[in-house]
C-alpha cells in the first residue's frame, strides 16, 4: 500500500494500480467474498487484495477517514454517497424462492472397444 498526496488525493491506494484501499474495504465490509472483489479487480491478485485488507484492518481510522472524505467530496458534488451500512452480514433479498432446475436425462457414455 502506499499513500502519496499526488496520487488519488492521498487516498492509500493499492501499489502499482490506482485502486483505493477504501473501495476494497468496503465491498469487503459490505459482505462481498474476496473471490469477489477479485472478481472485480483480476488486475490486483489476491495477495495484494489481502494485503489491501490487512492494511486497512490495521488501519481502520485512516481508511474510515479516507471514506468520509470521499463522501464529502461527493456531498459537494452533489452526488450521494455510495455506501450505506458497513455491517459485515448479507442483505436479505425480497425475492421469491426460484424453483429448481428441471432434470436433465442421464448422459451415456459410449462403450469402450476391445
Amino acid at each position: 500500500m502506499r499513500v502519496d498526496p499526488n496520487t488519488l488525493g492521498g487516498s492509500p491506494y493499492v501499489v502499482g494500480s490506482r485502486v483505493p484501499v477504501r473501495r476494497l474495504w468496503a465491498f469487503y465490509r459490505s459482505g462481498a467474498s474476496i473471490e469477489r472483489i477479485l472478481k472485480r479487480y483480476p488486475q490486483l491478485g489476491p495477495a495484494k487484495v489481502f494485503d489491501a485488507l490487512a492494511f486497512a484492518f490495521d488501519n481502520e481510522e485512516v481508511v474510515s477517514a479516507d471514506m468520509d472524505r470521499e463522501d464529502d467530496f461527493l456531498a459537494r458534488a452533489g452526488q450521494k454517497p455510495a455506501r450505506k451500512s458497513l455491517s459485515a452480514e448479507q442483505i436479505e433479498l425480497p425475492f421469491a424462492p426460484s424453483q429448481p432446475a428441471p432434470e436433465r436425462p442421464a448422459v451415456q457414455k459410449p462403450k469402450a472397444k476391445r
